[in-house]
């Protein structure tokens, strides 16, 4: 079984930054692709960014490519999101998600484990 724990959201102004934190526990981290997405109030849950389990690939959204940068440190089993230029629209609540031989980056249903997420909020 795998538990994710994401850290790091807040309330930051237009332009600011924020790095997230996952916290993964359960055997095999380094085996996993690790992604987030996120959810904005009254929308659908949506990809933002992707690791592979190797590390050695990454794969953004287009809304964020340029801005935010997902890494992972399997020593400390934790994957990162650091997100930069933050704009208002970037506001929502922020999931840490796992899964195993996932093909399709984007799609959540490809994803077994998730957490609880944390809110991020942009102000203008």
């Amino acid at each position: 079984q795998v538990r994710l724990v994401e850290s790091g959201g807040g309330l930051v102004q237009a332009g600011g930054s924020l790095r997230l934190s996952c916290a993964t526990s359960g055997p095999m981290f380094s085996s996993y692709t690790m992604g987030w997405f996120r959810q904005a109030p009254g929308k659908e849950r949506e990809f933002v960014a992707a690791i592979s389990w190797s590390g050695g690939s990454t794969y953004y959204a287009d809304s964020v490519k340029g801005r935010f940068t997902i890494s992972r440190d399997s020593a400390k089993n934790t994957v990162y999101l650091q997100m930069n230029s933050l704009k208002p629209e970037d506001t929502a609540v922020y999931y840490c998600a796992a899964g195993l031989y996932v093909r399709d980056y984007g799609s959540a249903r490809e994803y077994g484990y998730w957490g609880q997420g944390t809110q991020v909020t942009v102000s203008s």
